[in-house]
């Protein structure tokens, strides 16, 4: 802890070398919790240098409340969903504007990348994970957050209450009703081919 609260005043004082330090510490985390919910390696990779350089930013507002680690997670989960939303958004107005448009066709269509590639994942089971992350975007975003960070990230449902701000209790409910919605849509779907 004495190293976290050093690592700390030393980022508050603008010391790049705490920042390299902070970066080498927690980049594989972060950038496996953005891939966890952007599935795109690109995505992740600026969301991972969008999550530190607004840690460095940022980091007089820190209350030190919470541990340094889940602050970085609270951030790189807003950061990602974020991109989704933003995403999403953009989808919808290309649809609107490719039924406007007299040939059908729309310029800014999105090519949304469903292929999902974590790391550990075997070569055969790419197709089923790829599946997977399609199904667990349609979990509502509280399910989708706290299924990612204990099933994916492995974190324990206190650190997730922590980053989610809420209780174990909500986590506990949110990761059961994520589970069970899984199930069925993973039912319907394998059903349904």
């Amino acid at each position: 802890m004495e190293n976290e609260e050093a690592l700390i005043e030393q980022l508050k004082q603008r010391d790049s070398h705490a920042f390299k330090t902070l970066v080498e510490k927690h980049k594989d985390r972060v950038f496996n919790t953005c891939l966890g919910f952007v599935h795109n390696r690109e995505d992740a990779e600026d969301l991972a240098q969008e999550v530190f350089i607004q840690v460095f930013d940022s980091i007089e507002t820190f209350r030190e409340e919470a541990s340094l680690t889940t602050w970085i997670y609270q951030i790189a989960v807003a950061k990602s969903l974020e991109l989704i939303r933003y995403r999403k958004r953009k989808k919808r107005w290309a649809f609107f504007r490719s039924m406007m448009n007299k040939e059908g066709k729309d310029p800014d269509r999105l090519a949304v990348d469903h292929y999902f590639e974590h790391p550990g994942l075997a070569l055969e089971q790419k197709e089923q994970a790829n599946i997977l992350m399609k199904e667990i975007e349609k979990l509502t975003e509280n399910q989708r957050v706290a299924f990612t960070l204990q099933k994916i990230e492995g974190l324990s449902y206190k650190e997730i209450a922590d980053v989610m701000e809420t209780s174990v209790s909500a986590v506990e409910s949110l990761i059961y009703r994520a589970t069970k919605n899984l199930r069925k849509q993973l039912y319907d779907y394998y059903s349904n081919e």
